[in-house]
């Protein structure tokens, strides 16, 4: 691993969505990288604090010009999946370490790939991104030059699984997430229009959602080879996702045995916490924790897995500044620090 610049200059891409926008605030208060511009496809010309006054981050939006916004030491690219990997890949001839915040990076296999998204827009570049889930790639992460931000839902589906599926014990899992409105990003839909959404909690994306394929891959690597039934449901609130697992296991477990794997796997990694009871969204509002619980149900015979993120934060621009960290020798707590 080459030695890192005292200052890395980080380029923030698409900063004018939510994830970008909360990203280039990230960036902007690290006190070891500095932001070295904000684009925008939709929004040049405006200050970043015009669209979002809450962030305070005075840069202007510009158009994305990469002979020129490329001589930076790295990139987050906030961008639309498919529209993603061209604009990775110019960064890349350029020597730029990206981390990509689309799915155009995750899936490995190109026919999965092919099913969910389309034709890949940089083939070329096509699985040779590291996946971002620092918790689980953390010995990989420093030497990567281009990582794949994980999915809001995998994120937290794969640190509530993660102990189960490597102790071999998944048979079969019922995924169940909530999430809010931000998750759908910024362009307003008739979906998410605030008539629609307003006192009411409506599955989407039934048998079909594009983050399934994304949990079985990654649940493979972990030891468990099963087809995740994935089912999100959207609340009426701007941001948080709750994560239900529902596990049929392969054998019986004890709340004692429970508690010990996953109390020792919160203790090795600083943003996951362990709760006494079911956490909720508003428990990790605006950081970088994956809050916890798991239950043994001697009735079923099933294990019950809470997982509580903010979708914006470690669902998206908090675990690109972790990886960011991690690529280039910082701890990775640095400037998303938990307490």
């Amino acid at each position: 691993m080459a030695s890192a610049p005292a200052t890395p200059s980080v380029l923030v891409a698409g900063a004018s969505g939510y994830t970008g926008a909360l990203a280039a605030r990230l960036v902007g208060r690290h006190p070891r990288f500095e932001l070295s511009a904000v684009t925008s496809r939709s929004d040049a010309g405006r200050a970043l604090s015009e669209l979002y006054p809450h962030h305070r981050v005075d840069a202007v939006l510009e158009e994305l010009d990469i002979e020129r916004h490329g001589d930076v030491d790295a990139a987050i690219v906030a961008y639309p999946h498919g529209a993603s990997a061209p604009v990775v890949a110019a960064l890349r001839e350029h020597g730029v370490r990206v981390v990509d915040l689309s799915a155009d990076f995750r899936l490995r296999d190109r026919d999965t790939y092919a099913h969910w998204y389309g034709e890949h827009g940089a083939p070329d570049l096509f699985g040779c991104a590291i996946y971002g889930l620092s918790e689980l790639y953390v010995e990989m992460l420093p030497d990567a030059d281009l990582v794949a931000n994980p999915g809001c839902f995998p994120i937290a589906t794969l640190l509530a699984l993660a102990p189960l599926a490597r102790a071999g014990a998944i048979a079969d899992v019922v995924v169940d997430v909530k999430s809010g409105v931000s998750g759908a990003g910024r362009a307003a839909t008739a979906r998410t229009h605030f008539v629609t959404v307003d006192e009411n909690v409506v599955a989407y994306g039934v048998a079909g959602h594009r983050h399934a394929p994304e949990v079985d891959q990654e649940l493979a690597v972990l030891g468990a080879n099963v087809t995740a039934t994935v089912q999100p449901h959207l609340l009426p609130i701007d941001q948080g996702e709750l994560v239900s697992c529902y596990v049929t296991t392969t054998r019986a477990w004890e709340q004692a045995e429970l508690d010990a794997v996953y109390e020792a796997w919160a203790a090795a990694h600083p943003f996951l916490e362990m709760c006494a009871a079911p956490p909720g969204v508003r428990d990790v509002r605006d950081t970088n924790i994956c809050a916890l619980h798991a239950r043994a149900d001697p009735r079923t015979g099933k294990v019950l897995v809470f997982s509580a993120i903010d979708n914006l934060w470690k669902g998206a621009a908090s675990q690109a500044i972790q990886n960011l960290n991690l690529m280039f020798g910082y701890a990775e707590t640095l400037g998303i620090e938990p307490r």
